[in-house]
């Protein structure tokens, strides 16, 4: 059962078994790893920024790059106007970025593996900004389905494509994340297990495990690196939707 790759994808229940009207709410491993990467991330604010030094010590430094880096993303990708939405980006980043990195980590579990968890987030993102794009503009935020400069012919076809685009965003935005981070663990435990497999061969085996195990090596890297790409660019489709509800064209 553990050389099985999906072994580690597996939700269980951690502590008794609740049920409430015919509805499973048992606390699980996926819910326990969800809090500690909330903790951490907490606990990494609350020491970064408890004493605010002149020069700043390793841990409050990360804390002001982070903040930097997300307040330039930001900047950079919905405008100025989106400034008041900060926190909110500011929390989806940290959250998904330390989900991804906790769930490196030996015997942990990777909470963005799960499409559920993914697309809860990516229909919270769409209904948010959905709502404030009609705060914010009315009735004439439907203009967005209706890009400028359109012949009046080929308008009902772009209207249907892009209400089907607009719809699809909540699809593709948790695809994206749950694919490349259950793919990514996949592959390393199916070389992980090559290694492990060889070492029983003898010495022949030990020698062969050593190739695999090399690559296993490579692959954590980029494993790590993908873990970051993957919540920026989370953060940025984010922030992008967000800019089409604030500055309608």
């Amino acid at each position: 059962m553990a050389t099985n790759p999906m072994h580690q994808f597996e939700v269980y229940r951690v502590g008794p078994e609740i049920n409430l009207g015919g509805i499973n709410l048992s606390f699980t491993n996926a819910s326990l790893f969800m809090i500690i990467s909330s903790l951490t991330i907490l606990l990494l604010l609350f020491f970064g920024t408890r004493k605010k030094l002149l020069v700043p010590s390793k841990m409050q430094l990360v804390v002001e790059m982070s903040y930097t880096f997300i307040a330039k993303m930001i900047n950079d990708t919905a405008g100025s106007n989106a400034k008041p939405f900060f926190p909110f980006i500011f929390t989806l980043f940290m959250f998904v970025l330390f989900c991804n990195m906790i769930g490196m980590l030996p015997y942990s579990f990777t909470v963005t593996s799960h499409i559920i968890v993914t697309f809860t987030l990516a229909a919270f993102i769409f209904i948010g900004v959905t709502i404030i794009g009609f705060i914010r503009h009315g009735l004439g935020y439907l203009k967005i389905f209706v890009p400028s400069g359109v012949p009046i012919i080929l308008l009902p076809l772009i209207v249907v494509i892009e209400i089907i685009s607009y719809l699809s965003r909540p699809i593709s935005l948790s695809v994206r994340l749950f694919a490349n981070m259950m793919a990514g663990h996949i592959v390393l435990k199916v070389f992980a297990a090559f290694s492990v497999s060889a070492l029983a061969l003898g010495t022949a085996g030990w020698i062969a495990g050593l190739v695999p195990m090399l690559f296993n090596s490579i692959l954590i890297g980029f494993e790590l690196l993908i873990a970051y790409l993957q919540a920026y660019v989370f953060a940025v489709l984010s922030c992008i939707y967000l800019k089409d509800a604030i500055e309608l064209h």
